[in-house]
């Protein structure tokens, strides 16, 4: 059968392949239109085989959550190359993942190719889609909260899709859940600003919040150094950088300390418990540097920030008669984690031409 400019042209409208590509496959699959579809399929496939080497760490994060803040997916799909992540063909295919994930509800990348999509599996239509796209593109990874009763779930992915965040809070009622819903919108915009590596100071592990108070420790006493040299005041260099660290035990002998300072001070001891408080709460504020900074519930929430993030949320849910608290902090960072390989460009087009 002959191959005319209307069936290649009718071919690269569907496909979307390079018109040589089109003519090829009308040729070879004697001018059967589905025969040639699957002939381009394949053939991507084989372009995303001879790409398998390459290092996938670009590409975009996409977040869908449930118009009832029920549940919510967050997703990383990745490309090689920052260009095709500005793709709108890409752009669509990061949407589509992800609305996918959360309507099937699936937890690894397998099942999520074997589920059914359109006219066949989603895998098929996925191969189709990096065929396009014409470069190495991969589900990475993904996840779906669910709120559960009484609770809500919420999720951003910033402008440059490269910090995305989930939010679940639990509440005392399903009014109360539905209140909170926007400030957790805020809350996970925070954290893509500010990239707290935990929710709350307890998950901190104590070896690592030893290592990290005698790093902090020296190079206060560093920077002390210098200030002086300067003529500057010094900082204060503190005994804890942790909530964690400030047992019972700790804060006694801290509130001993300041009543001694007081009396040495000759400060009347009929004023002390107006005094001990405030001096209280800035040794607390001056010894849990590590949890403002890494902690998200600890951090000073960036839209007020005369209050750290867990009082804006009990603030919020108080102002709806109820009460809140998260309950799970969820934050993908574009490429995390992967080592991207040196390009030897030379290399790669002498191998291309050869």
């Amino acid at each position: 059968m002959a191959v005319t400019a209307a069936m290649v042209k009718q071919l690269r409208q569907a496909t979307d392949a390079p018109m040589m590509d089109c003519k090829k496959a009308l040729t070879e699959c004697e001018g059967d239109f589905d025969k040639a579809t699957e002939w381009l399929r394949d053939r991507g496939v084989s372009k995303a085989a001879k790409k398998s080497s390459r290092v996938a760490a670009e590409g975009s994060l996409g977040v869908k959550v449930s118009e009832t803040f029920a549940s919510a997916t967050l997703a990383e799909i990745n490309a090689e190359t920052d260009f095709v992540a500005k793709n709108d063909g890409f752009k669509a295919l990061v949407g589509n993942t992800v609305a996918q994930v959360f309507t099937t509800g699936v937890s690894t990348v397998d099942e999520l190719h074997e589920t059914g999509y359109e006219t066949g599996k989603f895998s098929e239509y996925f191969t189709q889609e990096v065929a396009r796209i014409g470069e190495k593109v991969e589900v990475r990874r993904f996840v779906t909260l669910n709120a559960g009763e009484h609770g809500a779930v919420n999720g951003y992915v910033h402008s440059n899709g490269r910090v995305g965040v989930l939010i679940a809070a639990s509440c005392d009622s399903a009014k109360t859940a539905e209140a909170i819903a926007p400030i957790l919108k805020n809350i996970s915009m925070h954290a893509a600003a500010m990239k707290p590596k935990v929710l709350s100071n307890t998950e901190f592990d104590a070896a690592y919040v030893q290592e990290e108070t005698i790093g902090r420790i020296e190079a206060i006493k560093k920077e002390n150094e210098e200030l002086g040299r300067l003529g500057k005041p010094l900082k204060n260099v503190p005994l804890y950088i942790s909530m964690s660290q400030l047992t019972d035990a700790v804060m006694t002998e801290a509130e001993d300390a300041i009543k001694e300072e007081l009396k040495a001070s000759k400060k009347p001891e009929k004023i002390w418990d107006k005094i001990i408080p405030g001096k209280i709460e800035r040794f607390v504020a001056d010894n849990t540097t590590l949890d403002k900074e890494l902690a998200l519930l600890d951090q000073v929430y960036v839209l007020d920030d005369s209050m750290t993030v867990a009082q804006a949320l009990t603030k919020e849910a108080k102002a709806h008669g109820g009460t809140a608290e998260i309950a799970e902090y969820i934050i993908y960072e574009l490429g995390e984690g992967i080592e991207k390989k040196e390009e030897d460009f030379a290399a790669e087009v002498a191998a291309q031409m050869g």
